[in-house]
């Protein structure tokens, strides 16, 4: 019998007590590798509240400091590589190789969220009126909500983790109940690499979960990608509760092929656009 996948908080793992929950495949051969619990209200409740608490003194390490913790996490991404993307192959269904570019793509976000410290400099301008300056600075929003599609497992959870965490929030992840075990892992990485308990925490399920999500005062902001359908419900009921809002749905690469584009080029190019991932993929 299938296991059920545990929540990931306050730095460990937390089993569900949920009475449902979703069947993970494997899509190649329809053999359930696990199950996902849809997170009961309390477990929700529960992991945002540990979230918020563990913001409030995140907020203040300084933040070269969370930096740091962030060079750990690529050395322990780029040693978890392969295990990564053979969890990713088994849910996901991907190649071997689509499954490494996935994992190395998130990892490159990791590098850039190493530049901290010069992206979240403010600006000073003096004399902006007479006898007046003015300063800008960048500032913590709180518990950052992300919800991730199916498509890119690793990827688009390293799209959203380090920007959060780098910038002295908290993340809260519901990650696809399709592919959960990617997530899963960083989770396990991200602890390992200093992040403290209750700045990286997941939850699990469907609809629900998305709603609870955009709903929850303490959730400030919301990072969604994935379908337009469900991208424009992220959308409205996110900002319909005053939280900021970035939505990647439902898109597909234009092409434009130059009178002096070597043909074999461009056309491989463009079929791995349009197929790659199933065709699930922008």
């Amino acid at each position: 019998m299938a296991s059920t996948l545990p929540m990931y908080v306050n730095g460990q793992e937390v089993p569900s007590t949920a009475a449902t929950s979703i069947d993970v495949l494997n899509p190649a051969t329809q053999e359930v590798l696990l199950k996902v619990p849809c997170s009961t209200q309390a477990e929700m409740e529960a992991a945002i509240a540990n979230s918020v608490e563990a913001q409030k003194k995140w907020r203040e390490v300084p933040v070269q400091q969370r930096v740091r913790v962030l060079m750990k996490l690529h050395a322990l991404l780029n040693e978890a590589k392969d295990s990564i993307a053979e969890a990713i192959v088994r849910e996901n269904g991907k190649t071997k190789a689509d499954a490494e570019g996935d994992v190395f793509r998130g990892v490159e976000v990791v590098e850039h969220a190493m530049g901290m410290p010069s992206l979240m400099m403010g600006e000073t301008l003096e004399q902006i009126s007479r006898n007046m300056d003015t300063s800008t600075f960048k500032q913590p929003l709180g518990v950052i909500a992300g919800i991730a599609p199916f498509n890119f497992p690793a990827m688009i959870v390293l799209w959203m983790l380090p920007i959060a965490v780098a910038t002295g929030n908290a993340f809260l992840l519901k990650p696809s109940e399709k592919v959960p075990t990617a997530a899963m892992m960083i989770a396990k990485l991200a602890t390992q690499a200093g992040l403290p308990p209750g700045i990286f925490n997941i939850i699990h399920g469907g609809k629900e979960a998305v709603d609870f999500l955009c709903d929850h005062p303490a959730v400030k902001a919301v990072s969604f990608v994935g379908s337009g359908f469900v991208g424009r419900h992220v959308y409205l009921r996110a900002t319909a509760n005053g939280k900021r809002c970035q939505c990647n749905m439902g898109a597909k690469n234009h092409a434009v092929v130059l009178p002096d584009a070597n043909k074999d080029v461009a056309l491989n190019g463009i079929i791995g656009a349009a197929f790659g991932a199933a065709g699930q993929r922008c």
